[in-house]
């Protein structure tokens, strides 16, 4: 009989790594892409440099997109729960009816982060945008540490970005 063991044991191996390393807290050495780009409800300048030394997490949305407006309110509240230890929401919108309706959509919404419109540099910077919602964190030196696509729950994002904080 023919030993199975090996065949298993490099399966189990193989999935551990695949899972170890697509948990995303691993440090990239991917810098987020410089941008500076005006904000939908006043126009005031939100410039990537101007955030350094922040955790950042940059989020792709668009007002018509069911999971994005549904991953809002915890957004929200990760700004309120967490933006006095150093981090930040940053919404970049790829709406194509303009900073008008976004802006509505912020108020409307209570939206207390930055939120800007997204221009093709930004898009192409990180990688480019398939499918939204998509997020990145992005760790204190600027670098891009995990990639989110689609929803993620709130326990997810705040169990990250405090392993990153610390």
């Amino acid at each position: 009989m023919k030993n199975v063991h090996f065949p298993v044991s490099l399966a189990a191996i193989l999935l551990f790594a695949v899972l170890f390393f697509s948990s995303g807290l691993l440090y990239a050495t991917t810098k987020m892409p410089a941008f500076s780009l005006p904000d939908v409800t006043g126009g005031k300048t939100v410039d990537s440099r101007e955030l350094q030394g922040k955790v950042l997490l940059v989020t792709f949305f668009a007002t018509w997109c069911p999971p994005c407006m549904e991953e809002v309110p915890s957004l929200v509240g990760l700004q309120n729960e967490l933006a006095r230890d150093g981090f930040s929401v940053i919404g970049l919108s790829i709406d194509e009816e303009g900073p008008r309706v976004v802006g509505k959509l912020v108020i409307k919404m209570g939206i207390n982060y930055p939120v800007v419109m997204a221009d093709r540099g930004t898009i192409t910077g990180f990688g480019g945008v398939y499918g939204i919602p998509v997020s990145f964190l992005v760790n204190q030196n600027g670098n891009i540490v995990k990639k989110y696509v689609g929803y993620v729950p709130h326990s997810v994002l705040v169990s990250d970005i405090k392993t990153v904080m610390k």
